[in-house]
């Protein structure tokens, strides 16, 4: 019912043996960002979306499909404003937003704050008008998650993520317009793009100073995210980074619970140290 007519995206049964997970450079960039899961309060035609796509194993929030849907139902049939920075996460619900924002009976401005990647950026994609903020970056790449089994649930994994990159490229190529080589190579490279160039592939619409004005206002909202949380995410980020999966990290966080030392240093110091990760990444491998 988008106004632009786009199709609907094809959707899958979620595997019982796949896990989702943030590319962990991805991770990293957005931890970073000052308006990273720090969303003021919403007008009540405004949408938006700063933090993982699918639960948030930190906080308990996250950007799911049954919140879109109430936001959605509550907004009616008035134009909506989704404002999104995030780094992407569950390619399930990313697709499952989608759907949920191209049906929507009135017009869907998406305005990108910061970084707008994977997960984030099917989401995006769903916009009858994207407008990119100055400084800001959309990310696209294949579909990114673990897969435990035996080398036969590989092959089939392998065989099934063909499926979910190829319904991932409907998407794209049917909002720009490129070829599909031109799409999956794209996809390949694990492509960061900023303003003007996601605007010359057909990503966005326009670069808008006016976002970038949006981004510098909300970024005093950081302030609002506890500090333990932002702590754990920064050390997620890293953990990522050294090869971790997100299931490992979720049981390592579980495990140091009861202990103050390697967890209370590195949320103590906004720089994480080394030495803490480090006896993280050991607690969670032994």
């Amino acid at each position: 019912m988008s106004l632009r007519k786009l199709p609907e995206a094809r959707t899958f049964a979620r595997p019982q043996n796949y896990q989702w997970d943030a590319p962990s450079d991805v991770l990293a960039k957005w931890v970073e960002h000052p308006l990273a899961a720090a969303a003021g309060p919403d007008s009540d035609t405004t949408i938006s979306m700063f933090d993982v796509i699918g639960e948030d194993m930190w906080s308990g929030g996250g950007v799911t499909a049954n919140r879109i849907w109430a936001a959605l139902r509550s907004i009616g049939n008035r134009d909506v404003t989704v404002r999104i920075n995030s780094p992407g996460g569950d390619m399930f619900e990313g697709i499952a937003i989608y759907n949920l924002l191209r049906s929507h009976p009135a017009r869907v401005t998406v305005e990108v704050l910061g970084l707008t990647a994977s997960a984030a950026s099917i989401i995006a994609m769903a916009g009858d008008n994207i407008r990119m903020g100055l400084g800001s970056f959309m990310m696209v790449h294949n579909a990114w998650g673990v897969v435990s089994g035996n080398r036969h649930d590989m092959r089939d994994a392998a065989t099934l993520f063909d499926q979910f990159d190829a319904a991932i490229a409907d998407i794209y190529q049917a909002r720009t317009g490129m070829t599909r080589p031109d799409i999956e190579q794209l996809m390949d490279a694990e492509t960061f793009m900023p303003g003007a160039q996601a605007v010359e592939y057909g990503f966005a619409d326009a670069v808008d100073d006016g976002v970038d004005d949006e981004v510098q206002a909300k970024a005093g909202a950081s302030t609002t995210v506890r500090p333990e949380i932002r702590a754990k995410r920064r050390i997620d980020a890293a953990l990522a980074q050294q090869g971790i999966s997100r299931s490992e990290r979720r049981k390592m966080f579980y495990q140091i619970a009861g202990t103050h030392d390697a967890a209370d240093t590195a949320m103590q110091d906004a720089g994480i140290p080394t030495a803490a990760i480090q006896r993280l990444i050991q607690t969670i491998r032994s």
